[in-house]
């Protein structure tokens, strides 16, 4: 066996939440992926035009990003956690449900909006659970959690394929649409950048004919089991009002009450000398910020949430804009590819991300997560690099995405557990760089869109080299801050006394 016996003796006492919280992060994938495909038919289910249909792209994007920060208010009990883990996976089932009855796109843009809710609560609470009950070990059951999301990604666009119109589902006399332009449309739509199709006619007005809704009922109950797995371990921790057990715990608290009463009595004592009576309320929500982290080591404490953050933000900027638009730049000169062969581009690229996420569980096992971060964003730059040199290639543009699809699989995994070991796994670190990921895939893509737009399709490898470049570069710096980043001897004799201190009142 590749683990060894400690590891999977940790695996083994947390079965049912690890494999719980893999579950969830599948529900995410689910969601984040289906909108892409199946756009078109619901702009004939809301009888919208292609520039209000891609505001729903914007809403979901956007509330995933208040869901994120959101998310990162619940670290602190296993109890506020895991209720909201439950509403959103249940939030998730309940709009597939709700989406075939949407048939106004401000209301398709508010139930998305709830999704994208769902889904930053899912984002931010799931690393941060794994990596609070794994910390060192974390990397793997990272690596395995973002497996997850992409097997959901993978499958939600399998699913939702058979039932997509393969003819204009708007029947009007006024217009005659081939499956091909369809096809050309659906691959090109991207958020908020859908001004390159103006010039194709689609009827808002006429008999309605799709069979979309069956995919949404069908994803729905898919991920319906997901929900319940979190309401039994609800159950399994006591946590069901009514339903009380005794003896069970997630957080394992015959092991660490102790720790956990000594941190906050460390922390109460801390804000009580600096901040004064009215700190506590605000200590629940900034708790990675309290002043005694900055004592020492302050600048460098901050600048690697900051460079960590900055990292995730290029990296998975890289992905949604490479997403986005190697279709866009496949489809034009100099290369031309036609319409349908260009469309595997996109699914080539998911599913080698989906496949070095799977590959990254037991490499992540051997392997430093620095040392995969540094091989990782290399890769990166070394393809977009390669591509630029074989521009008019077809065969090297699939080649090459199937190989930045690896590299970049598995840098905000090993990006995550990195910096959570870096700053002693207080939470904060989690929450800063999901929003950061979130914010890069979503303004990094509106970027490229527009400098596609004004300076032609070559751009976009450009892009991705300069991004490619950023996110090394700011993987240097941060390297340097972890060299700065340490404690001094004080803080750490204060904080072993306030530990015994605390061992001792516990006691009592």
């Amino acid at each position: 066996m590749w683990l060894d016996e400690r590891v999977l003796a940790l695996f083994k006492k947390n079965l049912q939440p690890t494999l719980t919280y893999w579950s969830v992060f599948f529900s995410f994938g689910l969601c984040i992926a289906f909108l892409g495909p199946t756009l078109l038919d619901l702009r004939c289910q809301t009888q919208s035009s292609l520039q209000q249909i891609t505001w729903v792209f914007f809403s979901q994007q956007f509330c995933l990003l208040l869901g994120s920060c959101f998310g990162g208010l619940f670290k602190r009990t296993v109890k506020q956690s895991l209720l909201v883990l439950f509403i959103s996976a249940l939030a998730i089932s309940l709009v597939f449900s709700i989406i075939p009855f949407c048939h106004n796109v401000v209301l398709l843009a508010i139930v998305m909006a709830m999704a994208g809710l769902a889904m930053g609560c899912i984002d931010t609470i799931s690393n941060m659970k794994l990596v609070e009950i794994y910390q060192k070990d974390s990397a793997i059951f990272l690596q395995a959690l973002h497996f997850f999301v992409g097997f959901g990604a993978l499958l939600s666009p399998l699913i939702a394929d058979p039932f997509l119109s393969e003819t204009n589902c708007i029947q009007s006399n006024g217009t005659a649409n081939t499956s091909s332009s369809l096809e050309h449309i659906r691959n090109s739509l991207v958020a908020h950048h859908p001004r390159n199709l103006s010039h194709y006619e689609l009827p808002m007005t006429g008999l309605v004919i799709t069979r979309v809704s069956y995919a949404f009922w069908i994803m729905a109950l898919i991920n319906l089991p997901v929900p319940i797995a979190v309401f039994l371990l609800l159950y399994k921790e006591g946590m069901v009002p009514g339903c009380a057990r005794k003896g069970s715990s997630l957080l394992r608290a015959d092991e660490l009450a102790m720790e956990t009463h000594v941190a906050e009595k460390a922390e109460e004592h801390h804000s009580t000398q600096t901040a004064g009576p009215t700190a506590s309320s605000h200590d629940e929500l900034f708790s990675c910020l309290q002043s005694k982290n900055f004592q020492g080591a302050s600048f460098s404490y901050f600048a690697i949430h900051v460079t960590g953050a900055l990292v995730l933000f290029m990296s998975d900027g890289i992905v949604g804009e490479y997403a986005g638009f190697v279709y866009t730049y496949a489809v034009e000169k100099p290369l031309s590819i036609e319409h349908k062969k260009a469309g595997y581009l996109p699914s080539l690229f998911w599913a080698s991300i989906t496949l070095g996420r799977l590959l990254s569980v037991p490499l992540s096992y051997w392997m430093k997560a620095t040392t995969m971060i540094f091989i990782n964003l290399s890769g990166v730059l070394l393809t977009f690099l390669l591509l630029l040199l074989t521009s008019y290639s077809t065969v090297f543009l699939f080649v090459g995405t199937a190989l930045l699809g690896l590299f970049l699989s598995s840098i905000f995994p090993s990006m995550l557990a990195y910096t959570e070991d870096v700053l002693n796994y207080k939470g904060c670190a989690t929450t800063v760089l999901v929003t950061g990921a979130g914010i890069g895939e979503m303004v990094l893509q509106m970027m490229v869109g527009t400098i596609i737009q004004q300076e032609g399709s070559h751009s976009f490898l450009v892009c991705g080299t300069i991004f490619g470049c950023l996110a090394f570069a700011f993987y240097v710096v941060l390297l340097v801050f972890h060299r700065m980043h340490r404690k001094p001897s004080a803080e750490v004799s204060g904080e072993q006394a306030a530990m015994k201190e605390g061992s001792l009142s516990y006691q009592r």
